[in-house]
């Protein structure tokens, strides 16, 4: 009996955008390939990454990169992911190493990442291709902070010289370190509940116009004002906030079997922080995204442009979010400045590729 392809799915353990856009194309990928070997590459833990994938998978929990220490969703602190990214650094060819050993012990056939530069390198070790798929590089990131991170942006372009195929999502940075790039639509995950079933256990009866999505990824916003939600009386918020109060008009989604692309089509309105995936969702549902700005983060100035290209939208400033009330919130989206739609052929168009690739 021939052994199953193996795949090796190397991904950023920075937020929880990287984890769903790249196992919404995995969803897709086991629909072509039902018996595919997956080993998932990650600091997320398992029990995460089980919301998003309802394969088994073995799961090694190294890390591969570093991304941005955070504060939250809108703080970064350059200084601490200067710091971790040295260590990092320090550690890399031992990573390198027992990760090339490990590929060569299991029969990897082929890594796919999203966006780890160590993967690259790996893969040169390992002799394995290895492709990846975003709209930004980390080395973009470091660049945008100076000459003092020259040296560390240049490390990880050398990982992703390696890559032998990267597919370029929208709302990207040129992307110019890598050698071979293919450019395709949005991916992004697709609710799996029909919605009067979450409506029903959620007790929503507000009507769309009055439901709103709080989605803030996976580091949250610090302080936001829920003591001023008493003033939507007849609105309901939806939020994964684990610090979120209980409110009569709050419905705490965390604990629940649901996602956030689950829970978007209730909504009028999403309202969250520059981030691909929820844009990317949102985008794919026909909901307006109502964005916060997110200065000194090289990747939101590109989401922002292409917000306001391309979705109906509202871009918040940092102030009116703290500001009591919620005004923003009765305003009319504007629309898209393009009149082309983008492409949501991503999850489809990388799978297909990663398909043939892996063979049958």
């Amino acid at each position: 009996m021939k052994t199953p392809p193996h795949l090796y799915i190397a991904i950023s353990g920075h937020g929880l955008g990287h984890v769903t856009r790249t196992l919404a194309v995995i969803q897709e990928l086991l629909a072509l390939q039902p018996h595919l070997q997956l080993t998932l590459a990650t600091e997320v833990p398992p029990t995460v990454l089980q919301r998003y994938l309802d394969k088994p998978f073995a799961h090694r929990p190294v890390q591969l990169d570093v991304g941005v220490v955070q504060q939250d969703s809108l703080i970064q602190d350059v200084q601490a992911t200067r710091s971790a990214l040295e260590i990092l650094a320090q550690q890399s060819e031992m990573r390198v190493q027992q990760e090339a050993d490990y590929m060569q012990k299991t029969g990897v056939n082929l890594i796919f990442a999203d966006i780890p530069a160590l993967a690259g390198l790996i893969a040169q070790k390992a002799g394995i291709p290895c492709w990846m798929a975003s709209n930004f590089g980390w080395d973009f990131i470091y660049r945008s902070w100076g000459d003092d991170f020259r040296d560390l942006a240049d490390q990880y372009a050398q990982g992703y010289r390696y890559c032998q195929r990267l597919f370029r999502l929208p709302f990207c940075e040129e992307m110019s370190t890598f050698p071979s790039k293919i450019d395709v639509g949005l991916t992004g995950q697709n609710p799996r509940f029909p919605v009067e079933i979450i409506r029903h256990k959620l007790e929503i009866s507000t009507p769309l116009e009055r439901t709103v999505l709080l989605a803030f990824g996976g580091y949250g916003v610090q302080g936001v004002p829920y003591q001023d939600f008493d003033q939507f009386p007849d609105w309901c918020f939806l939020s994964f906030d684990p610090q979120a109060p209980p409110l009569p008009n709050l419905r705490r989604c965390l604990d629940s079997p649901y996602r956030p692309a689950d829970v978007m089509p209730l909504c009028g309105k999403v309202v969250t922080k520059p981030g691909y995936s929820t844009y990317s969702e949102a985008y794919r549902l026909g909901i307006p995204i109502y964005s916060l700005e997110r200065r000194g983060f090289a990747e939101a100035d590109l989401l922002l442009k292409g917000l306001a290209k391309y979705c109906y939208h509202r871009v918040i400033p940092v102030a009116d979010f703290y500001s009591h009330p919620w005004e923003f919130l009765r305003w009319e989206p504007l629309p898209p400045q393009a009149p082309e739609r983008l492409a949501t052929d991503g999850n489809s168009r990388i799978a297909q590729a990663l398909s043939t690739a892996l063979g049958s």
